[in-house]
């Protein structure tokens, strides 16, 4: 028998027209769920919370924690005294609406108690708030450790979402190694990440250095904190909002829902092959602990292995991997490869557009081409980096550590690469400006170059040793 609802529901239900009932839905917020709320700040004191790290003063006033800005003080944080591993959180948070400085709350953070000299340091999950121009709110900060998981471009829908100077409701699903954050209702990061199971949660004031001690005095107000612990109910993934998953050579079910397939087991060459060959190099790879791995052997370009290609071609796709090079290393990411075509004095590497991987600091390759066309993460030999806009961002690469890079590659045309959540190119394949870049690289007597129908997706052996995993592909349509 269906649940019946009460004659006085019933006569306001029939009370209200259909065009207000639809208005209505479509003006609503995501109803998300809801559980066994415990409220984590009683509005009167500050009781189950202390300050672990900075100067920043934190005071209760008209039911909210007030955090405000000191001079010369690192970043503060007022943490939970208790852990939290798997919850929900929620809560309210609003800042001064003239030179807000950016902030956030940590999840799952620990404390590295001072020594030698060094002040208390905070490290973990953050959850961006972020009133600057680049409107970062919602994504998600590995503070004092990896930097940025997930950067608000990864989802430009989150740049709207957040309004300094008025009340702001933040919530974050952290369940498993599902990591989720919404802002206002809306998603806007979504990571799968298993480094920390579990911390405090803590309340960030920015730092203020001595040489700007008008920073000093802005304010962040925080009301209406409340967390489930127990009994959660994940919100259903939403298809759109882009997962970065940092676990090696994994698909979550938020990935398989949206189409993303593994192109490299972590274990095998299955759907793999050596460039111009039928078979897999017999010598110059390697794959151990889930990394496919190009050898070193002097910088010579595919006089080693040579260059590796998946048996599948590919058209219209989104690719995403983690590479990790040594320092000084050249590599490459290339697509649309057609192998029939030799480089420049034939042979080498097979011919493609190219994703470069490169030391910028120690590669010579940095310095030659055309303004800086041959450096990470541009499209070698045709389109410099947009370095602009990585700089300063926390997301510049370094040697040894693992870096993210993704490819999109539309039906239409425009393509985009991405390093570390941040767009250093984007380009119509086919159009006049790429062709009139074309007619001044190196390829300018390659016929058709980077214009074939479709093509595999080529990991280069250019003499260094780079190691590949978490190869993902989605077609697009």
């Amino acid at each position: 028998m269906k649940p019946s609802l009460p004659p006085n529901a019933r006569r306001r239900v029939r009370a209200l027209s259909l065009p207000w009932l639809l208005s209505a839905f479509a003006l609503a917020p995501l109803a998300l769920q809801a559980g066994p709320w415990e409220p984590l700040f009683n509005g009167r004191d500050l009781s189950g919370w202390k300050q672990v790290a900075g100067n920043a003063t934190y005071e209760v006033a008209a039911g909210c924690i007030v955090g405000t800005t000191v001079n010369n003080s690192p970043n503060s944080f007022l943490a939970t005294e208790r852990p939290y591993g798997d919850f929900i959180l929620e809560m309210e948070v609003m800042q001064d609406a003239e030179q807000a400085k950016n902030g956030g709350v940590q999840f799952r953070s620990e404390l590295r108690p001072a020594q030698n000299g060094k002040p208390p340091l905070v490290f973990g999950y953050q959850f961006e708030i972020d009133p600057a121009p680049r409107a970062w709110t919602g994504g998600i900060y590995d503070e004092a450790r990896r930097g940025w998981l997930y950067t608000g471009d990864m989802n430009p829908r989150g740049a709207t979402l957040y309004r300094t100077g008025q009340w702001n409701r933040l919530r974050i699903e952290a369940i498993g190694s599902s990591l989720r954050t919404w802002v206002n209702g809306v998603p806007v990061a979504s990571v799968a990440d298993s480094l920390t199971p579990a911390g405090f949660i803590a309340l960030q004031v920015h730092s203020v250095s001595k040489t700007d001690p008008a920073a000093a005095g802005r304010k962040t107000r925080w009301r209406d904190i409340r967390i489930q612990t127990r009994d959660l109910v994940p919100t259903p993934d939403d298809a759109s909002v882009f997962q970065r998953n940092l676990l090696p050579n994994d698909l979550s079910p938020a990935e398989r829902a949206a189409g993303w397939r593994l192109l490299w087991d972590g274990s095998t060459t299955a759907g793999w092959r050596g460039a111009r060959k039928t078979t897999f190099p017999a010598a110059g790879w390697k794959i151990e602990n889930g990394e496919l791995i190009v050898n070193e052997s002097g910088g010579a370009e595919s006089k080693n292995g040579g260059d590796i290609v998946t048996e599948a071609e590919f058209s219209a796709f989104e690719l995403q991997l983690e590479f990790k090079f040594t320092p000084g290393a050249n590599s490459g990411v290339k697509y649309f490869v057609v192998e029939k075509l030799d480089s420049i004095g034939g042979g080498g590497s097979a011919i493609g557009l190219e994703y470069q991987i490169l030391d910028d600091k120690k590669h010579p390759d940095a310095k030659l081409g055309r303004d800086g066309n041959r450096c990470l993460a541009g499209l070698y030999d045709l389109i410099a980096p947009d370095t602009l806009r990585v700089k300063g961002l926390g997301v510049i690469p370094k040697p040894g550590e693992w870096q993210h890079a993704r490819i999109v590659v539309r039906p239409d045309g425009h393509v985009e690469h991405w390093l570390n959540g941040v767009r250093t190119v984007a380009y119509e394949r086919g159009s006049a400006e790429f062709n009139a870049l074309v007619a001044i690289s190196k390829y300018k007597k390659t016929p058709g170059f980077g214009l074939a129908p479709k093509g595999p997706i080529l990991l280069q052996d250019h003499g260094n040793q780079v190691r590949f995993r978490s190869i993902k592909i989605r077609e697009l349509k």
